[in-house]
């Protein structure tokens, strides 16, 4: 491995293996070094959102994810020990997304499948590789890594923290970690369940208790969450055995076995940048919040992909330095929205007061059934949940409305004929739905970026889409440009120096 690649990423878990296959996948050098001595063994986190099966589509292993994982039919609500509602998952983003569901997918498997993707890409992660020491001034990037007592300098180009909440490289370069910890004390666990493998997802409410089980693994394995009983927080060597009549009796479940057990407590917090110089923070390294709606992971791998094609781009010189400018204000004032809705979703629904009670027992069993009969309640908590709402309509490349589409947005799903198909050239390109304008193919061409058109079908309408009007579409599948003419199209790839991929 060089020991000036262009990108060193530290740190091999979700978001720093995305980030690597982003870049190679685009042809960058990159090393991946981790601490570990391998993949992790346990299934941690474990939704996988429609977004990020989008972004895996462009990588072409989005298939192979959803069938390893289990898609999550529907969700119950059990309160006192009885079920008082159940709504389906069924088709909840149709229309919206090739992916209209929630997977469950364990981050073991998971990791492991990018593992393999990554070697396909002649990548191999350096296991058993730390990061011991790390500066940067005007001459570059001085990284020292530690493998087996043996000490290395690296020197690349770039560098990127993907090394979790307790990061090293966030650490080295001085970037404060404001936030907090949540006082309750949470349980996890994988067992097998009496009964049979249960594919939906149970959230057993109680006046002092909150439980949720889902599956793991098609193997039948399925997890368990909730709150440790105040009386047992403080409990030496807190084991499941400890918690059993207690979680039984809530979820209504007899366990047979237990492959992994573990307590933890929740922390909110977001790095104060996201850059120093050449350095980058990536996944939890910059931001950690709660678990509910499943967002952690899937943030992370979000910030590996924005970053990632940036990263690409600059380095093989098809566009200017500067569009690394637009990493941080894109995903912190999204970490820093995320991490203020999951803190107040996560205080009404744990709180240990008469408030926390009353929703969990009266308000909630009757609100969800009655909300999920309209369809802009469904769509809503699917935009929300499934991360496809996320825009970045305040950045400095996003410019323009044609429709409903405004420059920011994710490119709206069309369905037949798929408008997400050519988004797998990575590579920035020209949409339009209906007949363009004259010369619009001219203009494509001086640009050099492909032109995808197509039909102008209900369903182009129904995504918000104007008929004839163009669109600029970055290599992450957003929109940059929404509706330019002529003139607007060229100054915006002068303005980036956007040039075409070879």
């Amino acid at each position: 491995m060089s020991a000036a690649p262009p990108v060193l990423i530290v740190g091999a878990g979700p978001t720093g293996l995305n980030l690597a296959l982003q870049l190679a996948r685009r042809g960058v050098p990159v090393r991946i070094v981790d601490r570990a001595e391998g993949p992790g063994t346990a299934s941690r986190a474990m939704a996988v959102q429609a977004r990020t099966l989008e972004f895996y589509r462009q990588l072409g292993f989005a298939d192979a994810v959803v069938a390893e994982g289990v898609p999550i039919p529907a969700v119950r609500l059990r309160e006192g020990g009885e079920e008082v509602a159940r709504v389906s998952f069924h088709d909840l983003g149709a229309g919206e997304s090739p992916y209209p569901f929630v997977l469950a997918y364990a981050q073991d498997d998971h990791e492991r499948l990018l593992v393999r993707e990554l070697a396909r890409a002649g990548i191999v992660v350096e296991w058993g590789t730390a990061l011991a020491a790390l500066s940067q001034d005007g001459a570059g990037i001085r990284a020292t890594l530690s493998r087996g007592g043996a000490g290395e300098v690296c020197t690349p180009a770039s560098l990127c923290g993907c090394d979790g909440a307790h990061s090293r490289v966030r650490e080295a370069l001085g970037i404060g970690f404001p936030g907090g910890t949540y006082d309750q004390l949470f349980y996890v666990a994988d067992a097998r369940i009496a009964g049979g493998f249960h594919e939906e997802l149970t959230v057993n409410l109680g006046a002092h208790g909150l439980g949720l089980l889902l599956p793991v693994r098609l193997s039948g394995m399925q997890r368990l969450i909730g709150l440790v009983p105040d009386a047992l927080t403080s409990h030496p060597g807190l084991s499941f055995e400890d918690l059993r009549p207690g979680v039984e009796a809530l979820m209504g479940i007899r366990v047979e076995a237990v492959r992994w057990f573990s307590t933890y407590r929740v922390h909110y917090r977001v790095a104060e940048r996201f850059r120093a110089g050449r350095c980058f923070l990536a996944g939890d390294a910059g931001h950690i919040h709660s678990p509910a709606g499943g967002q952690g992971m899937n943030t992370g791998i979000g910030d590996a992909v924005n970053l990632g094609w940036k990263l690409a781009e600059t380095v093989a010189g098809r566009a200017d330095p500067a569009l690394l400018d637009t990493y941080e204000p894109e995903r912190i004032a999204f970490a820093r929205n995320l991490v203020s809705t999951t803190d107040r979703a996560f205080r009404a629904l744990t709180g240990p007061g008469l408030g926390g009670q009353m929703l969990r027992t009266l308000l909630l069993p009757h609100l969800v059934p009655a909300l999920w009969g309209f369809a802009a309640a469904r769509k809503a908590m699917f935009d929300t949940v499934s991360q496809v709402r996320i825009a970045y309509h305040d950045s400095p490349l996003s410019a323009g409305r044609a429709g409903r589409v405004r420059g920011g947005d994710r490119l709206p799903w069309a369905g037949d004929p798929d408008n997400f198909a050519p988004l797998a050239s990575l590579a920035w390109q020209l949409h339009v739905y209906g007949a363009g304008r004259p010369g619009l193919a001219e203009e494509a061409r001086r640009a050099g970026l492909p032109l995808h058109a197509f039909p102008w079908t209900g369903a182009a309408r129904e995504a918000g889409f104007s008929e004839g009007a163009a669109y600029l579409v970055r290599p992450d599948g957003y929109v940059a440009l929404a509706g330019p003419d002529s003139e607007e199209l060229m100054a915006y790839c002068g303005r980036w120096g956007i040039a075409a991929k070879p």
